[in-house]
């Protein structure tokens, strides 16, 4: 579990979160929504350690990062697994090379079990067989499997994901957010996925979280998002066309 209470950041003199305070629970899906500029991407980043917030307590686990030492906080970041918006894979490298990358960097296991690990990270999001491919040769669904893959390979307790679905088809965006479902609960991982995605939200959105303008405006589920009638969270979730269809068939 992650718990954030009353994270505030500034950037000079604009005030980017104003007080964001929430949990996130093991096993689940927690989806960080909201407009462009509305804190989402900034709350994601004090929360894995690239910005630092200028005041609140960011806790994993009963352990406050704020009070941590560089050393301390290196230790929770090996628990950290990232899937990058971009998938951010080594073109120069291939895929079990990419994949294997944080154990060669952060473990002293032999070749031999990290390359099982390697073989069983890939056949999980259903990419054996692709060792020795380059990036290059990938579609952009495939980067996006070898980009979990390697996000889970050091077995890591928290994933976060980025605009997962970034530059991918609907059907392929699908795809994607079934396997960070299928992981997250299969391994009991604390996952944070900060997307604009409205089909991810009704997918696999356990716990949904709201920005609007640096505040937390609504917290929920999936389901509980069905119910809002008006405000900004309504405005936002409701201006597809297909979410307002899906919401006027559920009348019936």
């Amino acid at each position: 579990m992650i718990e954030i209470k009353d994270i505030k950041k500034n950037f000079g003199d604009q005030e980017v979160l104003k007080g964001i305070s929430a949990v996130f629970e093991d096993g689940k899906c927690n989806l960080i929504i909201g407009k462009s500029g509305s804190g989402k991407t900034v709350t994601l980043k004090c929360m894995v350690g690239l910005f630092e917030p200028d005041s609140g307590s960011i806790i994993y686990d009963g352990r406050n990062t704020m009070d941590m030492d560089f050393k301390e906080r290196k230790a929770i970041r090996r628990e950290i697994g990232m899937l990058f918006q971009g998938t951010a894979l080594f073109d120069s490298m291939s895929v079990e090379e990419n994949i294997r990358f944080p154990l060669d960097m952060f473990t002293s296991k032999t070749m031999e079990e990290k390359q099982q690990r390697v073989n069983f990270c890939l056949k999980r999001v259903n990419m054996d067989g692709t060792n020795k491919k380059y990036p290059g040769e990938l579609s952009g669904g495939m980067k996006k499997r070898v980009g979990i893959a390697r996000a889970i390979v050091m077995n890591p307790r928290y994933l976060f994901c980025d605009e997962p679905n970034s530059g991918l088809d609907p059907k392929t965006s699908i795809v994607i957010d079934h396997l960070i479902k299928e992981i997250t609960e299969e391994f009991n991982i604390t996952t944070i996925v900060n997307t604009h995605d409205m089909n991810s939200v009704m997918g696999i959105g356990d716990n949904v979280l709201f920005l609007h303008d640096g505040y937390k405006y609504w917290e929920g589920t999936n389901k509980e998002i069905m119910q809002i009638t008006e405000g900004e969270l309504f405005d936002f979730i409701f201006a597809s066309d297909f979410l307002k269809d899906l919401r006027a068939h559920a009348k019936y």
